[in-house]
């Protein structure tokens, strides 16, 4: 049997050691190495710090002392309400000046003990977390403030090179900034430039956990963004609440140990509840396709310097008419899809989809509401959902203008001279095609109603009058030339068609066309932009309002009365004026649009110093209703109905109202004065005629339809009506067959 080795001890193993060792140490020879290689290595790291940060390894000191934080560009209202930013970090600066002491006690607590003593390298505090790292003994990160801030400031200069090397020159730089700035300088900027998960920065990090500012922090809230910024998804409060509420408490610690709060400060700080819910989206949010055409515009003309110089960008953009336009879309909106008739997906099926490449298969629309005399775009809306689908379908869905279009045909027959008393027969006509097939229009109502005047052919939207005046009276190349003139920048097609709105149009160019109408000639172009400027508060750009005059001001003073009657006894009358409650006070003109089996639906109607377009349709296009279930969509009964709600809450605001379900904090003033009724110009001569025949009224005629009607000098009727048995004549109608 072998015999069984003895295990070995301490002792024996501490004899075997010093046996080896013994092997090997010669004194004097050791000495005279050590002699030798001390020196070496020190002269070597020596040789390697001198040499670090030659020619432009680093950034130089002057590098450091005209460095600028990147700032984004803050987004208005015309009030000076923010309402978005924009820049390549999410990077809000905030003055340490302003923030409350424990801010920056959690902060140096944590992360630098002894930054107020050393010069941007600390020693002690390298060994201080050598110990801790050795001991498994949580003692302080080994970089100081100012070396993060120096990391973060001039990450490409000090490179990712081997680990010391890229250490040596964060201390040299770290050192530099410490030379070049005052200790609360650095503090503010390290404050500002670090990353936090949510943007960069406390007031960032503030806004995006806390849904408040820096300066509003609890020691509670300033420990827990102190405990983030470690790192920021590790300790997200809404994603990993253990390991925040661990990591704020151990900052809360620290604070104590280090005397900034007491021990029952400390204690009774960690008993505070972490946020439960994320932050909801502020104002930034409430008009995303508008800032976005306004990014895109200040991109083109700024380039990159919109995302980090800091410009203050005042925009046209009116919160209290968005959150109107808002209100009144998504009334409409919810009004179609609980139709029964309503059978496409619904927008709440897809309310967890992030994004679609491509079109949405819900119900969209799009709204612009602007000022007609400055072009001034005061709300905005390009689809229904951001998040989902970033098409801005107000400045560029190409959508068939339905008989929104026919205005530009009555003003083309207006302004050559035809007076709004003219007489057209509504009945069948047929118009053959290049194809060779046959066009045979019909009314809305599919039936035919005889003689009628334009005026009565437009507020009714009887679109055999439109035809019939636009393609055999005006011709197609006037009503084009017209409606290109006054803002539609679409290819119109030369076809009988378009006299009622075959053509393609995009709404944001319908509000443009329209608003010559409540400018008597003058078209505007909208624009969402009042003034830029820079971080200084220098004006750097102030656009000036495009105003060109387009028609003749007479004959559009007929077309805007003309255009009263649409809501005044017209196709939108009930719902404006019942349906929505805008009061008779407010003096409103507009035009309905509605195209085959109600596939688009519109209105665009002003007031003296408002102006709106929207519109409501899918993506695809296709009938908003089920055409199988009876009845199609019309711009009458579904979208008039949003505009005068809109219209009704800019002119009466919204009353507290507990029964109606508007509470007191819902309530708002209103946002612009009833403005006066448009006044009859001098040189328009009103005329007494007869509704039928469209002559000058006599006792022939019967009184009931008689009205006044308005002229431009030299197109007023000179025969008198006569309707009566014993002259048997008739009425002069053009188009009878």
């Amino acid at each position: 049997m072998m015999a069984r080795a003895k295990p070995r001890t301490k002792s024996t193993k501490g004899k075997d050691i010093r046996a080896v060792l013994a092997r090997f140490w010669y004194p004097r020879e050791t000495l005279l190495v050590v002699a030798f290689l001390v020196p070496l290595g020190l002269g070597g790291v020596w040789g390697t710090w001198r040499n670090l940060c030659a020619g432009d390894a680093c950034p130089s000191i002057a590098q450091i002392s005209t460095f600028q934080h990147e700032q984004k560009s803050i987004i208005l209202a015309h009030d000076g309400q923010q309402i978005d930013e924009f820049g390549f970090e999410a990077r809000t600066p905030v003055d340490v000046r302003a923030l409350p002491p424990h801010v920056t006690q959690a902060v140096i607590a944590t992360e630098d003990k002894r930054f107020w003593q050393h010069g941007g390298f600390d020693p002690i505090g390298i060994a201080r977390a050598a110990v801790g790292v050795l001991t498994f003994n949580y003692a302080g990160g080994g970089s100081t403030i100012t070396q993060q801030l120096a990391r973060n400031m001039f990450e490409d200069e000090i490179g990712f090179e081997r680990r010391y090397i890229r250490k040596l020159k964060e201390v040299q730089v770290a050192i530099d900034l410490e030379r070049s700035y005052t200790k609360e300088q650095i503090l503010e900027a390290y404050l500002n430039e670090i990353y936090m998960g949510r943007g960069y920065g406390f007031q960032n990090a503030a806004r995006g956990y806390l849904g408040k500012d820096a300066v509003e922090m609890n020691v509670a809230e300033a420990a827990l963004l102190t405990a983030i910024l470690n790192r920021p998804g590790r300790y997200d409060p809404f994603r990993n609440p253990e390991n925040a509420r661990s990591r704020r408490n151990l900052v809360l610690q620290l604070m104590a140990d280090q005397g900034y709060l007491t021990q029952e400060e400390a204690t009774r700080w960690k008993a505070f509840p972490l946020p439960e819910s994320e932050p909801e989206d502020d104002g930034s949010t409430a008009a995303p396709y508008f800032t976005e055409w306004v990014r895109q515009i200040l991109d083109d003309r700024f380039g990159d310097e919109i995302y980090r110089g800091g410009f203050r960008v005042i925009t046209t953009l009116d919160v209290g008419m968005q959150r109107a336009a808002l209100q009144a879309m998504e009334e409409g909106w919810a009004t179609i899809e609980n139709d029964a008739r309503f059978r496409h997906p619904l927008y709440a099926d897809f309310d967890t989809v992030e994004t679609f490449p491509g079109q949405t298969p819900y119900l969209q629309g799009a709204f612009i509401a602007l000022d007609p005399e400055t072009g001034n775009v005061k709300a905005m809306i390009g689809g229904r959902d951001f998040r989902q689908s970033k098409f801005d379908r107000a400045r560029l869905a190409r959508r068939q203008a339905g008989s929104s279009f026919k205005p530009f045909v009555y003003t083309a027959a207006i302004t050559t001279g035809i007076p709004a008393s003219y007489v057209l027969e509504d009945n069948a006509v047929v118009y053959p095609q290049l194809d060779g097939e046959d066009w045979r229009p019909s009314n809305f109502t599919e039936e035919f109603r005889g003689p009628m005047t334009i005026r009565e052919g437009l507020y009714t939207s009887t679109n055999m009058i439109a035809i019939k005046l636009g393609w055999e009276e005006v011709g197609i190349e006037t009503v084009a030339q017209t409606a290109r003139r006054m803002g539609i920048m679409t290819p119109i097609n030369r076809f009988p068609s378009t006299t009622i709105g075959a053509a393609e149009v995009i709404p944001l160019q319908v509000a443009e066309a329209y608003s010559a109408f409540p400018n008597m000639g003058t078209k505007v172009k909208p624009f969402p932009i009042l003034r830029v400027e820079d971080s200084n508060g220098n004006v750097i750009w102030e656009p000036q309002p495009e105003r060109t005059t387009v028609l003749d001001s007479l004959p559009t003073r007929i077309m805007v009365d003309m255009l009263e009657d649409v809501v005044r006894r017209g196709t939108a009358w009930r719902a404006v004026r019942e349906t929505a409650g805008l009061p008779y006070a407010v003096p409103a003109a507009g035009k309905t649009g509605t195209t085959n089996d109600g596939t688009d639906i519109w209105f665009s109607g002003f007031t003296p110093n408002l102006l709106a377009t929207l519109w409501f349709g899918m993506d695809q296009p296709q009938p908003i209703f089920d055409l199988r279930l009876g009845g199609v969509a019309t711009g009458g009964g579904q979208a008039a109905p949003v505009w005068g709600s809109f219209m009704r809450r800019v002119y009466e605001g919204v009353e507290a109202d507990e029964d109606a379900g508007v509470p007191a904090e819902d309530a708002r003033p209103p946002l612009l004065p009833v403005p006066d009724a448009w006044p009859i110009p001098e040189g328009l001569n009103a005329v007494l005629v007869d509704r039928q025949t469209g002559l000058l009224a006599s006792r022939w005629c019967p009184a009931d339809d008689q009205y006044i009607e308005y002229y431009v000098p030299g197109t007023e009727p000179t025969e008198l009506c006569d309707r009566s048995s014993r002259r048997f004549r008739l009425p002069r109608v053009r188009g009878i067959r």
